[in-house]
């Protein structure tokens, strides 16, 4: 399925008019409480009269962070929709936006009288209060865009230059109108054309593609221009990596080279990582956990700040004794020996035993087009879409950079504690740039999952501790800090995209200082969920509290991208002192490294570890990622039955048998399903085994799970069939 600006007929008719009115009206209440998306132009180009003007008041979903509705007054013409506080600033074009119609996905809730518009940079959620007021808008709507649809598709040279510059929202209204005239001039000059339905022109240089009128041609073009894409983004990277070669030694710009490396030059790349610590890193299509997703009350729509931040204008001070400490730190990583999860050392895996399989013949659009602005956690997804590992180690992850909190535990000052701290905090996204389009396996109830690792000091385990909802609690603890944290995501597709936002509070104890820090988690969004390259943005801001000593504070803002802006997945952080003021500043990218400090000196506070090789094949795991569900014969005797590295669809798509991982997924769900009738039957609760509810209504670890594993105590247990 293309997208709305290659295919005008990306949101096919939910209801279709050749149903008989009786047909329709069974229907009508069941419609009426569900999502309807708005169908498109299709096929053929029709001639459609140009509408009228429509204009009037609506609410309209207040930005993030803001909560609740505001009233915008909106101007549509041509199918371009124009808002502001007034008519009168719409007259003198003090606009707040332009929305075009055209190139949006559009979705309609009759019983709620909602009106989302999903352009891709953003989705813009509008209410009406009336009914009649609603489906006037709807109509209108509907009119302008098959309008403004029929004017991209006759004159698609002209849109695509037109929307080559920064975004559709900030065009100039003269620009749109003077287009809208070019394009109706054009329109009467034409000498020929036919009245059945179908416009041909046969004079001038613009003329309707052939292939316009053909979804498979369609299909292939998309193809081809994907091939030209890869081919110009390698000739890009190979002209950056020289210009990078030029400063080797200069200061490690954050904002270097970052998009697009691909296999062709990826020695040049990690030399020149190992060497200069420049940023250089590989974009990825990504697909980021959408098991569980909800749609954040205030993260559709973010513009962002329109300041631009210091970060790109701080990184070239950047000191070389930091340089030279980070080479030296990198170095000193790179050549430690892991550990198993049990007591001897040996070398980990660096893949894994197959590549992932291609997911290519799985059609999301088939599996979502019914689910618009739905909660998807009861649809059922394909093993082809998910990754060899499931949610309880996706948790584990966040803990590959938990020697920031092992530095923090060593730091006298609170001010500075706080800086490592909040640097783990946003470590923890870092392995989402590289996922590759898969999804964890869901954990069925009672699942757990344990990690030990002696090379890094902590031993981490975690368990599926509720089904409805879906909740994941974990622990971990070393000698200098404990972690834990419960999580629950919810999710919902928009047409385009599709948001996630975790339930749940993150803790962090250090007990050498007596310090108790919590903190949220911010919105995560996927885009182009249905065709072109995707790619994930995390946006909102963490607030990180020392709940023991209110000495400092600290924010983290994530800042959305925006459509025109190569400043994407930056991050803007501040510690405040007692009294509010601002005493250390963070800056830098997500998933490649965070400073503190400022204009005139800098320090890195942490770095992404390289990406293992050929990382592409293998889901985009990061290392820490590819030794998760590693497992050896020492140390299946030290875990319970209901640990991860046993479930066998898991292990089969891991090895590349995508059939019988399909067969076993299918089996173990209905397992989960008998177990749950079977406790329903007998009005029985299910009760956690290794956690507890807390008074904060949170789950903590009980203190069973690391006493029972001492002495082989799983062995002794009865335990639940889960596979």
């Amino acid at each position: 399925m293309m997208s709305d600006e290659k295919n005008l007929g990306v949101s096919p008719k939910l209801v279709s008019p050749s149903r008989s009115p009786s047909t329709c009206s069974s229907k009508q209440g069941s419609r009426q409480d569900s999502w309807e998306v708005v169908e498109g132009l299709r096929g053929e180009v029709n001639y459609t009269q140009e509408p009228p003007v429509q204009k009037g008041f609506l609410l309209k979903k207040r930005k993030w962070p803001l909560k609740g509705w505001h009233k915008r007054f909106f101007y549509l013409d041509k199918g371009i929709l124009k808002y502001a506080k007034s008519q009168t600033d719409i007259d003198r074009e003090k606009l707040h936006g332009c929305i075009d119609v055209g190139l949006s996905v559009m979705s309609v809730k009759k019983s709620s009288k909602c009106i989302d518009l999903d352009t891709e940079e953003h989705i813009y959620h509008l209410k009406v209060k009336s009914d009649d007021v609603f489906d006037e808008w709807v109509s209108k709507l509907r009119h302008h865009r098959m309008y403004r649809q029929n004017e991209i598709a006759m004159f698609p040279h002209e849109v695509n230059h037109f929307f080559s510059g920064p975004s559709v929202t900030d065009s100039a209204p003269g620009v749109l109108d003077s287009l809208s005239s070019r394009k109706r001039s054009s329109i009467s000059k034409q000498n020929s054309f036919q009245t059945g339905g179908n416009l041909s022109f046969s004079c001038g240089e613009i003329r309707v593609p052939l292939w316009l009128q053909s979804s498979e041609d369609m299909e292939q073009c998309s193809k081809d221009l994907a091939h030209c894409h890869s081919y110009l983004v390698e000739m890009s990277q190979l002209l950056q990596s020289m210009d990078v070669l030029h400063r080797t030694y200069s200061a490690p710009a954050i904002n270097a080279i970052q998009e697009n490396s691909t296999d062709d030059n990826r020695p040049l790349v990690h030399q020149l990582s190992n060497e200069s610590r420049l940023s250089i890193t590989d974009s990825l299509s990504e697909f980021f956990d959408a098991q569980e997703v909800l749609l954040s009350p205030s993260s559709s729509e973010n513009e962002g700040s329109e300041d631009d931040s210091y970060v790109s204008d701080i990184s070239d001070n950047l000191s070389l004794d930091n340089l030279s400490n980070d080479l030296d730190n990198e170095r000193q990583t790179l050549g430690s020996v892991p550990e198993s999860g049990g007591e001897a050392k040996c070398r980990r895996r660096t893949c894994l035993p197959a590549p992932c399989p291609s997911s290519s013949s799985v059609s999301l659009w088939n599996i979502l087009r019914n689910n618009i602005g739905k909660d998807l956690s009861k649809v059922a997804m394909p093993v082809e879409l998910n990754e060899p590992l499931n949610t309880l180690q996706r948790l584990c992850e966040e803990l590959e950079y938990s020697e920031l909190l092992d530095k923090a535990a060593r730091i006298p000052s609170a001010l500075e504690r706080m800086v490592y701290v909040a640097a783990f905090a946003v470590s923890a996204y870092a392995s989402s740039y590289y996922r590759a389009g898969s999804k964890p396996f869901n954990p069925v109830l009672g699942e757990t999952y344990e990690c030990i690792r002696e090379d890094k000091g902590f031993r981490y385990f975690s368990e599926q501790v509720s089904h409805h909802p879906p909740i994941s609690a974990c622990h971990a603890e070393s000698e200098n800090f404990v972690f834990w944290q419960d999580v629950r995501w919810k999710n919902k597709f928009w047409g385009k995209s599709m948001e996630i936002v975790p339930i749940g509070t993150t803790h962090v104890t250090l007990p050498a200082f007596g310090d108790h820090f919590e903190w949220n988690k911010v919105t995560s969004c996927i885009h182009n969920i249905l065709s072109g390259q995707r790619w994930i943005e995390h946006y909102g801001e963490i607030v990180i509290k020392n709940l023991n000593d209110d000495s400092c504070h600290c924010k983290v803002n994530f800042i959305k991208a925006k459509y025109w802006s190569t400043n994407s997945r930056e991050i803007e952080g501040t510690v405040f002192d007692k009294s509010g003021k601002a005493v250390h500043r963070l800056f830098g990218k997500w998933h490649e490294s965070i400073y503190y400090g400022g204009p005139s000196s800098s320090t890195c506070v942490w770095r992404a570890n390289p990406m293992p090789k050929d990382y592409e094949q293998y889901y985009g795991f990061t290392q820490f990622a590819l030794e998760l569900n590693e497992i050896d014969s020492s140390l299946k005797t030290l875990l319970p039955p209901t640990d991860t590295r046993f479930r066998p669809d898991q292990r089969f798509l891991e090895e590349g048998n995508v059939e019988e991982a399909e067969v076993q997924k299918q089996r173990v769900e209905q397992l989960q399903r008998d177990r749950r009738r079977v406790l329903e039957e007998n009005n029985v609760e299910h009760q956690p085994r290794f956690f507890r509810k807390s008074a904060d209504d949170s789950w903590v670890s009980n203190g069973t799970y690391l006493e029972l594993r001492k002495d082989l105590g799983f062995s002794k247990l009865d335990h639940p069939v889960l596979w």
